[in-house]
């Protein structure tokens, strides 16, 4: 299988289709619940009615979609169990879908809070385990509810749990490696009966991957684009900027953009971000490049 994403085909979502200009680069704008996120500055983790409106506000920013999650990803985090990432969450999805119609996505990999979100409306289980449900022996439960509910699924690579990905990430070649994974999950919830359309891919920058790994993932992006399916890539604020540029996190924003304008240049077709207007501007700027559309 070689064929790239029609950057031109249109995003449908369980409540309808997004309404975006062709070749389009989609900004997913980040909401944290969590309060050991890497990104909120040791700031108390929102409320569910606080995260709402930071989602709304991010809409109005640029943002296309939002990704709520309640559980923390950063190197180091420890797990916690789908009982507390519902009560972080509580109804931060119906208070969100009350307001809006924009596409909402939750960051889990728990098949119990992915039941709850769907039933609130969200349309994106955004699973970092790849629908494996965690790193041990694979369940098949969140692929049938996907299939079930007819929600989209993003399946990322993350070879290991938060707290012991970064501790002695080996590859021979991360990107042949990272592209057979994400293949093989792709076929697998394929078989489970979620939709092709259904399915975006997401390489996993930072999780478990040195510098040099992150690097050679941006710069052959191509490759994993050629899979056909969108690639939704997260770098905004990540650790990688600190390792190559040593600034902290508070000083990280135009390091994302450029890597945001970088992943879309070379392939993804929605960046996960948590400055949203900002990243809107520049992935903006560079689709009316690469497309060669005034107003793009």
């Amino acid at each position: 299988m070689n064929r790239e994403v029609d950057r031109e085909s249109p995003w449908r979502f369980r409540r309808g289709r997004l309404s975006c200009r062709a070749g389009k680069t989609l900004s997913m704008g980040v909401v944290n619940l969590t309060p050991d996120s890497f990104s909120g500055a040791g700031r108390p983790a929102p409320r569910p009615a606080a995260a709402a409106e930071q989602a709304l506000a991010m809409l109005d920013a640029g943002a296309d979609l939002i990704d709520f999650g309640a559980e923390s990803s950063r190197p180091g985090a420890e797990p916690i169990d789908a009982g507390l990432e519902i009560r972080r969450l509580g109804d931060v999805v119906a208070l969100f879908r009350a307001r809006s119609d924009a596409p909402v996505s939750v960051d889990t990999y728990h098949v119990e809070t992915a039941a709850r979100v769907l039933a609130q409306g969200a349309d994106v289980i955004n699973d970092i385990t790849a629908l494996r449900g965690g790193w041990g022996a694979e369940s098949p439960a969140m692929a049938a509810l996907a299939a079930r509910e007819g929600a989209k699924v993003a399946l990322t690579h993350m070879p290991e749990p938060s707290r012991t990905m970064q501790e002695a990430p080996v590859y021979g070649d991360v990107v042949a490696e990272t592209r057979d994974f994400l293949l093989e999950r792709a076929e697998a919830a394929i078989r489970a009966g979620v939709a092709r359309e259904d399915i975006w891919l997401d390489p996993g920058f930072g999780f478990g991957k040195t510098l040099a790994h992150n690097r050679e993932l941006l710069l052959r992006l191509g490759e994993l684009a050629g899979l056909g399916f969108p690639l939704l890539a997260g770098l905004s604020r990540k650790r990688l900027i600190g390792d190559a540029l040593g600034l902290p996190q508070g000083e990280r924003l135009e390091a994302s953009l450029a890597l945001a304008v970088l992943a879309s240049w070379n392939g993804a077709r929605i960046v996960r971000v948590h400055d949203a207007g900002e990243t809107a501007r520049a992935v903006g700027m560079a689709d009316a490049m690469r497309n060669g559309v005034a107003g793009a």
